[in-house]
């Protein structure tokens, strides 16, 4: 399907900061307030899901290395096969994308929870939907970084409504996954899951979305087409030493940090404290993600990635509260200290894309992005359990407070990171 029918939710703009059309709003709209709706509602599922999977597994005799695998399944699977589903997306309906993969995890959501209602719970199977439910993210993610751009002509304020939005979730989710466990069993929180994802998906049927002029695709059909177009992304992605020096950093984050503390923060949490403890503390992580969506609706720095960076110094606080075996107050701080940080860096590393790479190629290079980001989270969620076996999951989560740390410094030493100038704020697009 190569016609303009096919297209008719690509991105087209002038280029960063180019003139849009007199339909865009600076950011609220109907058709923004329904991807708002949507993005916020699937997020409120997202984070009730590491509840789920903690309280069951652990119920049916699984210790924490069942946990990152499970994790991991949903994340390989996602991370491997998200560069394709930019490409899809940059020659097919990204809505209708966006739709079918919600219908999926819709499914896969749904025959996790009637699994854990039977008591039939067995790990294999318990990936493989994991397995599934990632490829079904990987065609829907890409779409998201053009669909923003697309509905708001101010891009962070969007960025930044929709990271409250999602940070709202975060604060609701986990605490009503956990009432939940307690009230009903983790197969309840599972088909919680699946209804958000109903509720996305209704949410984008309902969106209107303007025709748009074609782009430039590889030419012809078929798979050489597709391989032009894997290339061409993949010259964009490299001729810009910020965007691939930020990825390659992040490599070492989500091995390092994020990969072990959200499995072994789950399990150290829940095995000492009980899942209500953790979903307070996933409620104290999203309070901060909500402070820091705020921030970053205020102030707008001219050098967005290094004072994002300087943000992400905060994320220590996470891990390492957990990991000294502080009491629950201290370890709801540390969060929400974390969450901040985290919040605001996520709202100017996404706004510096969608506003530094041309419209033409967004999707692909948003899915080259999104698969070098969380390429390396699928180890690092593997590594978990044996390392937690070998060394403690303490120390193991006071070395990711350490080593997030370390990210955030090695972010400002790289000039091409920390001088990028944002778009709006020079004649021409950095590169």
């Amino acid at each position: 399907m190569t016609g303009a029918s096919a297209r008719q939710d690509t991105v087209s703009r002038a280029g960063p900061g180019g003139a849009r059309g007199p339909r865009e709003r600076a950011v609220w709209s109907r058709d923004f307030a329904l991807f708002f709706v949507a993005r916020a509602v699937a997020r409120l599922g997202d984070t009730m899901l590491p509840v789920a999977l903690a309280a069951g597994l652990l119920q049916h005799g699984y210790g924490a290395g069942a946990v990152g695998l499970a994790m991991a399944s949903t994340a390989a699977a996602f991370a491997g096969l998200v560069v394709f589903g930019g490409v899809i997306a940059d020659r097919f309906s990204t809505r209708r994308l966006m739709i079918g993969a919600d219908l999926v995890r819709l499914g896969t959501q749904a025959l996790a929870a009637a699994l854990f209602f039977a008591g039939h719970v067995v790990l294999w199977e318990i990936c493989a939907i994991g397995v599934v439910g990632g490829v079904a993210s990987a065609v829907f993610q890409p779409g998201v970084a053009s669909t923003v751009p697309r509905l708001a002509s101010d891009i962070q304020g969007a960025n930044g409504a929709i990271r409250i939005a999602e940070s709202a979730a975060q604060l609701a989710g986990p605490a009503l996954a956990g009432l939940l466990v307690g009230l009903a069993s983790p197969g309840g929180v599972f088909a919680a899951h699946a209804a958000t994802y109903a509720v996305s998906a209704l949410c984008l049927l309902l969106l209107r979305l303007p025709p748009l002029p074609e782009t430039p695709h590889g030419t012809g059909g078929g798979m050489r087409a597709f391989r032009a177009d894997l290339v061409v992304g993949w010259r964009e992605f490299r001729s810009r030493t910020w965007l691939w020096g930020v990825i390659a950093v992040w490599c070492l984050y989500m091995i390092a940090v994020w990969g072990p503390t959200v499995p072994l923060v789950a399990a150290e949490v829940v095995q000492r404290h009980g899942p209500r403890a953790y979903g307070l503390i996933n409620s104290a992580l999203g309070a901060g993600t909500v402070v820091g969506g705020l921030l970053a609706l205020r102030l707008r720095p001219r050098r967005m990635l290094r004072a994002g960076a300087v943000a992400l110094f905060a994320f220590a606080g996470f891990p390492a509260t957990v990991g000294a075996g502080l009491g629950v107050p201290a370890m709801a701080a540390g969060a929400a200290v974390a969450g901040a940080g985290m919040s605001f860096w996520g709202v100017m590393w996404a706004t510096t894309v969608q506003t530094q790479v041309p419209a033409d190629v967004l999707n692909r290079i948003h899915a080259y992005d999104v698969a070098g980001s969380l390429a390396m989270m699928p180890v690092g969620q593997a590594l978990a359990g044996p390392a937690a076996g070998a060394l403690g999951a303490g120390q193991v989560l006071l070395v990711a407070g350490a080593m997030s740390l370390v990210v955030a410094a090695t972010l400002l030493a790289v000039p091409a990171i920390r001088g990028l100038v944002r778009a709006d704020a020079v004649t021409g697009p950095a590169g």
